[in-house]
């Protein structure tokens, strides 16, 4: 079980890692390294019978996407839409294991051991936003530090994104551990918006409340340093959200003071280059360039895809393939993750999918009830899991709404996420059981 443990926590923690990555069979991701090492255990210490109903219910959703999948594959006319089919199955199939696992590995652990899970997914972005910022300041100084950190341990070649050039000056944009930086913006979502109003219910004096301030005060940080319109919109869109409930806390000290620390941060780094920040802003303001008009151009497919392969799509994984008729690429992607459900599953595979998105929901629904139930018991829970609960559903709601020009949701991370939002009302509702 500490062995079990250990490893489900490192994939946790190195779930947003996604440049540390071998080209074995393709790439193969430290991810998914330590989630077939956390699965080969658990398979020993949890062949039982009885699993928690929500790991069934993932199980079940795994088997209908899974024969959708396969279904799909007829469509397929060329090799190389058959490898990447290949390639996107074993993801899928990994990490939904991942998923059903990590329920019910979850679902027999203390209450204590969820919150180290959840520091687990946050300190893995910390660390990855710590990466972000050295990568910053060793570019500014002329240095790929990929070049120097990664490399000599992947084998392969990667470096900090650059957007262009103001007066001869690179506009770099931290994309850290991840891929790209608007993976990185939209993946800071999950702990900025699960996490904040977890911060502003801590009582005063909590041993975690200065800590976690300074955490999310960075993290938002990193976030406006990888110049990510999808993730600012995802962070949008979740803080509508948490404004139903905690629209009394928009003037509270707590709110109030680490804003103030961001702003300070960011008074003094524009003040010494206000013309370089202001032609920036110009930039990442407009809607008519390029990269624009090809994030809203891929929706232009639909209607193809629809009208000659409506139920099932071309094949998992393969919209790259399709897409190299257009852009000459054969690695480009859809840039947004409902066009890629629709055009390589169909509306089955559609309609499949967003029922998973609603059984997630439903279990965040099912925790807010539960710490309604905890609070009316007055059991010290409640002040925890209910704003637990409200965070999650945002930062789900921001990262369904940041994949509508950028595609993440398929990526480890957003598993990882998952399984700690369906074990959620499982760990706490134990006392309520008793």
């Amino acid at each position: 079980m500490k062995i079990t443990g250990t490893l489900f926590l490192a994939t946790l923690f190195c779930a947003t890692w996604e440049k540390v990555h071998w080209e074995v069979a393709g790439a193969v991701g430290i991810s998914d390294v330590l989630t077939i090492l956390f699965l080969i255990p658990f398979a020993f210490e949890w062949g039982r019978p009885r699993f928690p109903r929500t790991t069934v219910t993932v199980l079940g959703i795994f088997t209908a996407l899974l024969l959708i999948y396969l279904v799909g594959f007829f469509n397929i006319e060329t090799k190389q839409s058959f490898d990447q089919w290949g390639k996107g199955m074993v993801k899928f199939v990994l990490h939904f294991f991942f998923l059903g696992a990590g329920v019910a590995f979850l679902s027999r652990r203390s209450p204590a051991f969820y919150w180290k899970a959840v520091g687990a997914l946050t300190v893995g972005l910390v660390v990855n936003g710590v990466y972000g910022v050295l990568q910053l300041l060793a570019a500014r100084a002329g240095t790929n530090l990929d070049h120097l950190v990664l490399s000599p341990l992947t084998g392969g070649a990667s470096s900090i994104n650059i957007y262009g050039a103001i007066s001869g000056t690179p506009i770099y944009r931290a994309n850290a551990l991840t891929g790209d930086p608007n993976h990185l913006g939209v993946m800071l979502c999950i702990p900025l918006l699960s996490l904040l109003p977890v911060y502003l219910r801590l009582e005063r004096g909590h041993r975690l409340r200065v800590p976690l301030a300074l955490v999310l005060a960075f993290l938002f940080l990193v976030q406006l340093s990888t110049l990510s319109r999808s993730g600012l919109l995802g962070l949008v869109v979740g803080l509508l959200v948490l404004a139903i409930p905690y629209r009394s806390w928009l003037a509270s000290r707590a709110l109030l003071v680490p804003l103030s620390g961001v702003a300070a941060v960011l008074l003094v780094v524009v003040l010494g280059r206000r013309q370089y920040f202001g032609s920036l802003l110009r930039e990442r303001l407009q809607t008519g360039g390029r990269s624009e008009t090809a994030h809203f151009g891929i929706y232009d497919f639909i209607p193809q895809i629809i009208h000659s392969h409506p139920l099932f799509g071309l094949g998992l994984n393969t919209f790259s393939v399709y897409y190299e008729f257009v852009t000459g690429k054969s690695n480009w992607g859809p840039h947004s993750f409902y066009v890629a459900l629709i055009v390589e599953t169909g509306l089955v595979g559609t309609i499949a999918f967003l029922l998973f998105l609603r059984c997630l929901f439903a279990r965040l629904a099912a925790a807010r009830t539960l710490g309604r139930r905890l609070a009316a018991e007055g059991l010290a829970a409640a002040a925890r899991v209910r704003p637990l609960a409200w965070g999650m559903t945002a930062a789900l709601a921001g990262t369904m709404a940041a994949n509508l020009f950028y595609l993440t949701m398929q990526f480890a991370y957003f598993y990882a996420f998952a399984v700690l939002v369906l074990a959620l009302p499982i760990v706490f509702a134990r006392p309520l059981r008793r």
